[in-house]
């Protein structure tokens, strides 16, 4: 076996993954196929670009690379496959689903909030996997975060499009659009205002009945509330 020569910085290729992973998943699993099927996905969905990232369990089953990890015979790989998704499924690292209509097709996400709000978007029938290629198809007539911050808060300038980049990689764009809906609809149009409301969703969990409503209680809930520090009067 030869010497592993150490990572680089360089590499286009680096992927990030949350520290919650070494600090709460890791120290529970005990078994190597959970551990290397998860790091495997984060791998994978971390390279991929565009709002929807996720695999599908039918290339994961042809995934040469992976399953050569596993087992040296390919039916006992895909086993060891199945189990650690199913495990960690279980623990939540992972979130599987499939499209409506098609039980069989299933899909595994990572339990990010990007991961929650397009699991979420799927059951409500709000995008679909493409059938032969696997890549998500988004909803025609949909505007970048870009266009939308123009349209609604103000000019794009180089730091607040540096802004933007970092959100998008962080929050899924359903979240992005919602928060600066509300940002518009209450008349804050502050990006600060924005991004607690985007931080309070990812820490506290994201209610859609309780984010949608309009009473005058909810207005005073950011204007006077948590959020008065990012609100200029």
């Amino acid at each position: 076996m030869a010497d592993f020569e150490g990572f680089s910085t360089e590499q286009p290729g680096m992927i990030q993954i949350p520290e919650e992973f070494f600090t709460a998943v890791l120290p529970q699993i005990d078994e190597l196929a959970e551990l290397r099927v998860t790091l495997y996905l984060f791998w994978q969905i971390g390279l991929q670009d565009g709002p929807l990232r996720y695999l599908r369990l039918s290339g994961l089953d042809s995934d040469e690379a992976l399953l050569a990890g596993l087992a040296a015979d390919p039916e006992e790989a895909r086993q060891q496959l199945h189990h650690g998704l199913g495990l960690a499924t279980a623990r939540c690292t992972l979130l599987c689903t499939s499209p409506p209509g098609d039980d069989e097709a299933r899909l595994y996400f990572l339990n990010t909030p990007r991961g929650r709000a397009s699991v979420e978007a799927l059951g409500r029938g709000e995008w679909l996997p493409e059938v032969e290629s696997g890549l998500p198809v988004e909803l025609p007539d949909k505007r970048n975060i870009y266009q939308l911050y123009e349209a609604n808060i103000g000019p794009l300038t180089p730091m607040i499009a540096e802004t933007l980049r970092d959100t998008e990689d962080t929050y899924p764009n359903a979240w992005i659009e919602e928060a600066l809906q509300i940002a518009v609809t209450k008349n804050v149009r502050n990006w600060r205002y924005i991004a607690a409301i985007l931080e309070r969703w990812q820490n506290e969990g994201k209610d859609e009945r309780k984010d949608r409503q309009d009473s005058q209680e909810d207005r005073r809930r950011y204007i006077e509330g948590e959020y008065s520090d990012y609100i200029e009067h």
